[in-house]
């Protein structure tokens, strides 16, 4: 029995055909744009996904020796994509990464206050639905006027693929309009968003069916799906008490929960596992400046990680720039969309060799700092703790993440972790049947870390007066 993981990205797509004990038989994956109409916009347009999605199923499946009998979704989260009657997007999808709706999240934030927010797992941030929605009201009324339905992204793509109307809590409690304690949307929400609770989807567990899909001519029985770092979770097989960390395009610290202990700093997340209402919580640290940060000031120079890892191999010295990275606004633990990067401690003898080892050094920072806030919170992490993702392959990154987080680090090669995730759900479970294991071990260096410990409160200080100024 083969299944098939369909995993909606940022940026691209992958599916997978995926065996019964979790192994990948043939994969493929298609790229999509990201449009920014408008500075600090995000948006993607769904038939693009749908595009894609078709092209890259036909060649997985034309490299594998088996059909699959069902697939399972799995995709970015928070994001929104209003469709009318005909189950038709009305407008571009906003992503996760929007920032428009700046204004609207600080309104949430005073009206509803910690103890609210928290029960909804989030801070008040933009790229939420909640706060996507409450602009999408003051600012295109038109559009939620001719709305029948506000999707996450994988619902979407399952729907356009033929299936059901419904989410998953793993999604849900993306939305910050989910009781994510309750399991149930969120009347308080819903009150302050102003929107008609019937355009949100049923929650059903993530392994429920999800209805019939049609991919390169087959017709497959679907399952509602789960949420791209919950499908993560799945993929890995942990368990309460364990957790990762993972760098990509943005950097995720994941704790998996004992119980729905809320952090009332507001300074992470706290979201829903896959399968039923109630079935399991995660404390996460998302850091959005990491590969985005990293590719986009290695343009700057235009320079690549290869160059920038040699500059690594030197050595860090004692006149190296600061970067603060955070190019995109930050969350974990800043909130703050508004944040901008900066150099600090520029001078005459500052080379190019620096500069590209300080964008590394940012970045790690930034994660660790996303580490911390988790930590912050009252969990501990795994030890070792497992490394995962495309921006963890350099021996000489592995070593510079192990000694600013301050953690014993296990290296994973998961790569298909969320695809993975999906396509069990397809098949009706919710965890790999043999956890991933790791294959490499990397000890932090007590002198580095105390060292980077005190580049990190420059640091720290630099955004402090940043957001008072």
């Amino acid at each position: 029995m083969s299944m098939l993981g369909i995993d909606l990205g940022t940026g691209s797509v992958k599916c997978a055909v995926v065996d019964a004990s979790g192994q990948v038989l043939a994969s493929a994956s298609q790229t999509y744009r990201v449009s920014s109409p408008q500075p600090g916009w995000a948006e993607s347009d769904p038939l693009e996904w749908l595009s894609a999605t078709r092209a890259a199923v036909k060649r997985a499946l034309a490299n594998s020796n088996e059909t699959p009998t069902s697939v399972g979704f799995s995709g970015q989260m928070h994001g929104v994509v209003v469709v009318g009657k005909d189950l038709k997007p009305l407008r571009s999808a906003i992503l996760w990464a929007d920032g428009r709706a700046t204004k609207e999240a600080g309104r949430m934030a005073g009206d509803l206050g910690v103890e609210s927010l928290s029960r909804l797992g989030s801070p008040a941030v933009p790229g939420f639905a909640a706060t996507t929605l409450a602009w999408l009201k003051q600012h295109e009324p038109k559009v939620l006027e001719r709305a029948s339905h506000v999707l996450q992204s994988k619902d979407w793509l399952r729907v356009a693929l033929g299936g059901e109307i419904a989410t998953d809590p793993s999604d849900a409690s993306g939305t910050l309009l989910f009781d994510v304690g309750a399991g149930q949307w969120s009347e308080e929400a819903l009150d302050w968003c102003g929107i008609d609770p019937a355009l949100l989807p049923p929650v059903r567990a993530s392994q429920s069916a999800g209805g019939n899909v049609r991919l390169d001519g087959h017709d497959l029985m679907s399952a509602i799906g789960g949420a791209d770092t919950a499908c993560v979770v799945s993929g890995l097989g942990l368990v309460a008490g364990q957790g990762f960390i993972a760098v990509g395009s943005g950097s995720q610290t994941v704790r998996v929960l004992e119980r729905p202990d809320f952090d009332q700093s507001l300074s992470t997340h706290t979201f829903a596992l896959v399968g039923d209402p109630g079935a399991g919580w995660y404390r996460i640290g998302a850091v959005q400046n990491a590969g985005l940060s990293l590719t986009t000031a290695l343009n700057w120079f235009s320079s690549n990680v290869d160059e920038a890892t040699c500059a690594l191999a030197k050595g860090i010295r004692d006149d190296d720039p600061i970067f603060v990275p955070y190019i995109a606004g930050e969350r974990t633990p800043f909130m703050n969309a508004n944040l901008r990067g900066s150099w600090h401690g520029l001078s005459l003898g500052t080379d190019r060799a620096a500069m590209l080892r300080s964008i590394l050094v940012g970045v790690a920072q930034a994660v660790a700092l996303g580490t911390t806030g988790v930590v912050n919170t009252g969990v501990s992490m795994p030890r070792p703790t497992p490394l995962v993702g495309g921006g963890t392959h350099d021996p000489l990154f592995r070593q510079l993440l192990a000694d600013t987080t301050g953690l014993t680090l296990a290296i994973m090669d998961a790569p298909d972790a969320a695809v993975i995730g999906a396509a069990l759900l397809g098949a009706g479970r919710t965890s790999v049947p043999v956890p991933a294991g790791f294959s490499d071990v990397v000890v932090p260096n007590k002198e580095a870390m105390e060292r980077l410990r005190v580049l990190r409160e420059i640091m720290i200080q630099k955004v402090m007066e940043q957001e008072h100024s």
